[in-house]
């Protein structure tokens, strides 16, 4: 079966903002993993030259990036929407055009914040050059969650809601996370650990005419590492 067509407006969306940001990824390389041994920034190769990931949501496992599990439970979705954001294999046969599709496929559609929710994606995602030197170092993804919830910042929110401002059933799930990276540079694996917080603004509505109809949809996402408290 053939893939689905991806929408152009998407794909046009995204290519102006990687555009924008393609002067400061070019600028380290291979977005901050497997550029060059410098000691800020690459630990020290690993003994083993085995390829297997450290545990990780969801490990790349396709030609396909992984799907957002579409589910009623909030937090499920939550941690569902991280794992696509984060888990990829820069040698498998998609982009990172497909994954900010596939963030969009779940996208909230009647508050009219897609291109707001398109340039969130982009600021998580490297550029499609980026993304051609780090498949030249066999480069993989992945993401553990260490804790996740609903941040205290998120009352005051609510509270400073004007009526009607947000849909029923927005919330936020602030999460905290390593970020897993796996690569080959000059035959050897080395691998490479980061943390990183983010916050994930969701809807989960009641089924109705008026707002989202079925599973929870993502709303926007927090600047990666600057999350609501």
């Amino acid at each position: 079966m053939e893939p689905n067509p991806r929408p152009r407006r998407t794909r046009l969306i995204l290519a102006l903002i990687a555009a924008g940001l393609l002067l400061i990824l070019v600028g380290v390389g291979v977005y901050g993993l497997l550029a060059a041994p410098r000691r800020d920034a690459l630990p020290a190769p690993a003994p083993s030259t085995s390829s297997t990931p450290r545990p990780s949501e969801a490990p790349p496992a396709s030609d396909e990036p992984p799907a957002v599990r579409l589910t009623h439970n909030p937090e499920q979705f939550a941690r569902s929407v991280a794992a696509t954001l984060f888990t990829w294999d820069a040698g498998a046969g998609y982009g990172p055009l497909d994954i900010a599709d596939v963030l969009l496929e779940v996208a909230e559609t009647i508050t009219g914040e897609q291109n707001g929710l398109a340039s969130d994606i982009a600021g998580y995602l490297p550029t499609s050059s980026a993304w051609a030197q780090l498949r030249g170092y066999a480069t993989r993804q992945s993401l553990t969650i260490d804790s996740i919830g609903v941040p205290d910042g998120w009352a005051d929110a609510l509270a400073q809601a004007r009526p009607g401002q947000l849909l029923p059933g927005t919330t936020a799930f602030t999460i905290d996370a390593t970020r897993h990276r796996t690569g080959v540079w000059n035959g050897q694996q080395i691998t490479s650990e980061h943390p990183v917080a983010f916050t994930v603004f969701i809807v989960c509505s009641p089924p109705a005419p008026e707002f989202s109809t079925g599973p929870c949809r993502l709303l926007r996402l927090s600047q990666l590492d600057n999350p609501l408290r």
